[in-house]
């Protein structure tokens, strides 16, 4: 059979691949996309942020109902869960998710293949899987995303020891579980299911959870997950972990194993770069195991860019998403921009977790002179009416200029509220820019404003 020719080709139809292939088709190039898994969306998609949060609002609601409604007086008697409906939900969500993004493939004329996409030397990509086929193209861009890193010792059985994956299913709640890594997947749902029920205890062999993070943000966080159950073990190197029936053993080096029903293991990402065919171009890995690009998303084979988990910089969905879009469009229009000092970052714990540029830490540490700007948001009338008065909001701006350099915080939908520290930072403003721009009343936006105004 022929070769099928296409303008733009590319491999993975997660978060970074869908858009690629979207945007590239609106800019008028015939544009295909490769993904093995039936289900568009990729891991965020079809196994982690979308699912995660949906799991999230659902035991965070049931945890609101039963210990929180009393005080708005809201009287609720008994309340219970069904485990089965939350899963339900969960999964009627990522359906609905990945048909809209079929669906814009189809509205945008993308040609979809299922199979696993792999490099056969220049300008040429082989589909093996129920689409088997060899495609042609002059542009091929890499969006393969990644796969939760192993942990030697840790015996990954895929049931009672696993992974995110495997923890978004679970058919009911764990007596005790173990966290293996405390970065934003494990808090998220060692969240989960303490709210269900369980026993979570965190195991990191860092001196500090949520590694990345503002350092007074990461510790405010444990004292209140503290206070809400979660046992935390910093500072611990886990040796193995092994099921044994319905019961698993988790090894720690100078410590008493532990002895468990669940083990969620989270120590990280690393780049699915395996069966892509990089040697078919001669394309290298560098010491962190990912693929280099330059400024334009390409690789060192000429026609081959690659964006998203698999290069530098966060392993974040809306990275992965801008990188496409900006990728397609240098190839496209000659332009395309990423501003990487404004990429955003949430923890969905409750309270959420959010940051966007740099950290103290990494000011202090590179010598910029610095000026810090609080406001807590139990002094915040909206916060208040809202029974969620736990955190609060840091700005860090240069001590000279006063433009914006880093927005933490830690409080009620601090998700959301980043979003207006990212623009800031995307635009150059200052702290007082942010401090002069009117912010609604009772918002809880306002705490940003008084973070600002400090």
């Amino acid at each position: 059979m022929a070769n099928v020719q296409h303008d733009l080709i590319v491999i993975g139809a997660g978060p970074g691949g869908y858009i690629a292939a979207i945007r590239a088709a609106q800019l008028g190039l015939n544009a295909a996309c490769i993904d093995e898994n039936p289900e568009l969306g990729g891991t965020c998609l079809r196994v982690g942020c979308i699912p995660s949060k949906a799991l999230l609002e659902s035991s965070q609601r049931y945890h609101a109902a039963k210990h929180d409604l009393a005080a708005h007086g809201v009287q609720t008697g008994e309340v219970s869960f069904d485990l089965s409906a939350m899963m339900k939900r969960k999964e009627k969500i990522v359906g609905s998710l990945t048909r809209g993004v079929a669906s814009l493939f189809k509205k945008y004329g993308v040609t979809r293949y299922t199979g696993r996409g792999r490099l056969d030397g220049p300008g040429t990509v082989r589909v093996e899987g129920p689409d088997a086929v060899t495609l042609n193209a002059k542009h091929i861009v890499l969006a393969a995303g990644s796969v939760p890193a192993p942990l030697p010792g840790v015996e990954v059985d895929g049931d009672r020891i696993g992974g995110s994956t495997e923890a978004l299913s679970w058919p009911e709640v764990p007596g005790r579980l173990v966290v293996i890594g405390a970065g934003s997947i494990g808090m998220e749902l060692g969240c989960v299911w303490a709210r269900l029920g369980a026993r979570v205890t965190v195991l990191e062999y860092l001196d500090r959870i949520l590694p990345g993070m503002d350092g007074e943000i990461s510790r405010e966080a444990q004292k209140i997950f503290k206070k809400q159950g979660i046992e935390f073990q910093l500072g611990t190197k886990v040796t193995g972990a092994r099921a044994n029936g319905a019961q698993c053993t988790v090894d720690i080096a100078g410590a008493e194993p532990i002895v468990c029903h669940r083990v969620l293991l989270c120590v990280g990402r690393r780049a699915n770069t395996q069966g892509l065919g990089l040697e078919s171009v001669r394309i290298e890995l560098d010491k962190t195991g990912r693929i280099p690009v330059d400024e334009k998303w390409a690789t060192s084979a000429a026609g081959v860019y690659a964006i998203g988990d698999l290069v530098r910089g966060p392993m974040l969905a809306h990275k992965a998403e801008e990188e496409g879009a900006a990728c397609v469009e240098r190839i496209v229009t000659g332009y395309g921009h990423v501003n990487y000092d404004a990429i955003p970052g949430v923890v969905y714990t409750h309270p959420e977790a959010a940051s966007v540029g740099k950290t103290e830490e990494e000011l202090a540490g590179a010598g910029v002179p610095y000026k810090i700007g609080k406001a807590i948001y139990f002094s915040n009338g909206r916060a208040k009416a809202l029974g969620d008065t736990e955190g609060f909001v840091k700005i860090l701006t240069h001590k000279d200029t006063d433009r914006i350099l880093g927005v933490h915080i830690l409080g009620a939908q601090a998700g959301d509220l980043i979003a207006e520290a990212a623009a800031a930072i995307n635009f150059g403003a200052s702290a007082e820019d942010l401090a002069h721009t009117s912010h609604a009343h009772p918002s809880l936006a306002e705490i940003v404003k008084e973070a600002a105004l400090a």
